[in-house]
C-alpha cells in the first residue's frame, strides 16, 4: 500500500488523526502558553522533599517523560504514580500533581483522595470533569486544559504545563529556550522528514512503519533520557497501530532480556527491532548499543535505529517522540485500521462502570 497517496490514507483515517498528530507542534506552543499563565498560589511555592504526578495513559506519559527531562538538573526527586493509591511516603512536605485528560480517570480521582487524606499540597492539570470540581472545591489550583482530544493526543497539554508548574514551585529553572527549539526542531521534522508531504524513501517514518508492518517490534533506548520515549512508542504503536509490540533499556536489557534472543526460533524471526538513540546517551551505552546489535541481527527479523535531532535535550527527546508518533500512524494505515478508536479501552470502561 502507497503510504504517498491521500486517498488510501483518508479511507482508514476515518476520524482525521493525521490532522491532529500534523498539529501537534501548535498544541505545544498552546500549552506552552497554558503553563505561563498558570497561577501557583504562594502556598505551593516551597520547599518540597519529594513530587509525585500521578495519572494514567497519555495523562502520565507527560509525567515520565518530565521525570527524564530534569533528571540531571532537579534537586527534589519525582517520582510517577500509575495506581489507585500513593507511595506511603507522601505527606505534607509533598507535590502531588493529579493529571487526568477527561478529569475522570478513576484511578487518578482515588489517588487525589489518598493525597488529600494525607495532608500532601496538591495541583490538579485536567480539562474538567469530576478532578476539576473536587480540586476547586477543595481550594486546590487547577491548570485547565482544552478537551476533547484522545488523551494521547494531548501530549502537549500534559506535559508543558506540568513543567511550568515545577519551574513556578522552584524546582526547576526557565525552560523557555529548550521550549522553542523542541517547536522548531518537531516542525522542521514533520515538513522535511516524517510528515505526509514527505514522498519515498525521504521520509525515515514511512520506511520505519514499513519495517515494522507484519512484525513485532520491540523498542529499545537509553536509560537515562530516553527511557520514558521508549514507553511512549510502545503505547502509541498500541493504540494508533493496533500493534502489540515491547519495550525495555538499556544498560537492564543487557543483563537479561539479551539471553531471551533465542527462543521460540520460529516467533523471532518475525520480531523487529527499533533502537531509539540519542546523542546525550553515556559512551558506555552508546558502546553497548553497537555490540547489542551485533548479536540481535543473528536473530531478529531486522533492525532500525532512530536517532533523535536538535541541540537541546528536550528537543532531542520530542523529535524521537513526534517520529514515533508518525510511525504509530503510518503503520495504522498499513495495518488498514483508523488510528483514532479504541474499543477495547471503551468497552472495559464501560464494565468497569457497572461494578
Amino acid at each position: 500500500m502507497s503510504l504517498d497517496d491521500p486517498r488510501r490514507i483518508n479511507k482508514y483515517d476515518r476520524s482525521g488523526m493525521l490532522a491532529l498528530i500534523g498539529s501537534f507542534p501548535q498544541q505545544c506552543r498552546e500549552a506552552r502558553e497554558i503553563g505561563r499563565l498558570a497561577v501557583l498560589p504562594r502556598s505551593c511555592r516551597r520547599r518540597y522533599q519529594n513530587i509525585v504526578c500521578t495519572g494514567l495513559g497519555g495523562s502520565a506519559i507527560g509525567a515520565d517523560i518530565a521525570r527524564s527531562y530534569i533528571a540531571d538538573d532537579a534537586a527534589t526527586p519525582l517520582f510517577v504514580n500509575r495506581n489507585y493509591t500513593l507511595p506511603r511516603f507522601v505527606g505534607p512536605n509533598t507535590l502531588v500533581i493529579t493529571s487526568s485528560y477527561s478529569g475522570n480517570t478513576e484511578e487518578t480521582l482515588s489517588a487525589y483522595a489518598d493525597a488529600r487524606a494525607k495532608g500532601a499540597r496538591i495541583v490538579a492539570i485536567t480539562s474538567g470533569g469530576a478532578l476539576k470540581k473536587r480540586a476547586d472545591a477543595d481550594g486546590f489550583p487547577v491548570v485547565v486544559i482544552p478537551g476533547g482530544l484522545p488523551p494521547r493526543c494531548a501530549l502537549g497539554y500534559s506535559f508543558f504545563p506540568l513543567l511550568a508548574i515545577l519551574g513556578k514551585a522552584g524546582v526547576i529553572k526557565d525552560r523557555t529556550a529548550d521550549i522553542d527549539e523542541a517547536i522548531k526542531v518537531m516542525v522542521r521534522l514533520r515538513d522535511g522528514t516524517i510528515g505526509p508531504l514527505v514522498t519515498g524513501k525521504r521520509n525515515l517514518a514511512k520506511a520505519v512503519a514499513r519495517q515494522l508492518y507484519g512484525k513485532y517490534p520491540v523498542i529499545y533506548g537509553g536509560q537515562d533520557h530516553i527511557d520514558a520515549v521508549v514507553t511512549r512508542w510502545r503505547g502509541q504503536l498500541a493504540e494508533n497501530a493496533k500493534t502489540l509490540g515491547s519495550s525495555h533499556v538499556f544498560p537492564e536489557m543487557n543483563h537479561n532480556e539479551i539471553v531471551g534472543w533465542d527462543n521460540p526460533k520460529t516467533l523471532l524471526k518475525d520480531f523487529a527491532v527499533v533502537i531509539l538513540r540519542d546523542a546525550g546517551d553515556h559512551p558506555r551505552i552508546a558502546r553497548r548499543i553497537d555490540v547489542t546489535k551485533a548479536i540481535l541481527k543473528k536473530s531478529a527479523a531486522g533492525i532500525v535505529e532512530v536517532r533523535s535531532s536538535g541541540r537541546g535535550l528536550l528537543a532531542r527527546i520530542f523529535s524521537l517522540v513526534y517520529t514515533g508518533d508518525f510511525v504509530s500512524y503510518y503503520l495504522a494505515i498499513l495495518n488498514r485500521r483508523d488510528p483514532t478508536p479504541v474499543e477495547r479501552i471503551a468497552y472495559l470502561k464501560e464494565q468497569l462502570g457497572k461494578a
